[in-house]
């Protein structure tokens, strides 16, 4: 049996590992009390002496995951200010960064055996990328709705652009109920790349997101944007 040494990396703080499994789940429960509210008509069909409570009971759920959404939305990103690891972002301005890309693009449509080492690879950094603006969408869409109700608030007020931007309410309600599956699409995309990386190709994907650590067989080529002092070794 051959004896594999792993190197640690640290890289992940309590802020988005905390953070991410709250948004997780409440990203489940505000896309499944969400599909209910775009569909009333179906759930008073399964309840219809209590439909009206019902809905009701659904939007509350909805609204409180929705601001425990953004409360940790906004703690993650503190994350991002005080730790590295946290901010793993595509570095477009790098010509070595689209080479790298076609090198992981190549590995998983099976055109090549593997890719090089990564903290987190650059398809990978895109795809969150893709993902942080899908949320801020979806945030200010869902209290620019929110906020339909009061006029003359001031919060209300501040989210008007973005009825003005989406062209009218109709559409702010569209735009809202399609990057909600957009999300979705991405979470499962994500638990199956995670998983695969994890068993297939020994990235501590999985673990790390309890443990803050990654432990990697080989030297990832992004090692010294956690650590600038850190060297090949």
């Amino acid at each position: 049996m051959k004896n594999v040494q792993r190197k640690e990396f640290y890289l992940f703080s309590p802020f988005l590992r905390i953070f991410h499994w709250i948004m997780v789940t409440m990203i489940l429960v505000l896309f499944g009390t969400g599909i209910i509210i775009a569909t009333p008509l179906q759930s008073m069909n399964l309840e219809p002496a209590y439909s009206t409570t019902y809905v009701d009971l659904v939007r509350d759920i909805h609204f409180v995951a929705a601001f425990v959404f953004v409360a940790s939305f906004v703690l993650r990103i503190y994350g991002f200010i005080i730790n590295r690891g946290d901010r793993l972002f595509p570095r477009f301005w790098k010509g070595y960064f689209y080479a790298q890309t076609l090198d992981v693009i190549k590995h998983y449509l099976l055109v090549q055996p593997n890719h090089a080492s990564f903290l987190r690879n650059p398809l990978a950094r895109m795809s969150y990328l893709m993902l942080y603006v899908l949320v801020a969408v979806e945030i200010v869409t869902g209290f620019a709705m929110y906020y339909m109700t009061q006029p003359e608030s001031y919060a209300a007020q501040f989210f008007a652009w973005v009825n003005t931007v989406c062209g009218n309410e109709a559409m702010t309600h569209l735009v809202h109920h399609y990057v909600a599956w957009g999300i979705i699409l991405f979470a499962i995309g994500h638990l199956y790349m995670v998983i695969r990386s994890e068993f297939m190709e020994g990235e501590s994907e999985v673990s790390s997101m309890f443990s803050g650590s990654k432990f990697l067989i080989h030297y990832p080529q992004d090692a010294s944007e956690v650590d600038p002092s850190a060297e090949r070794s």
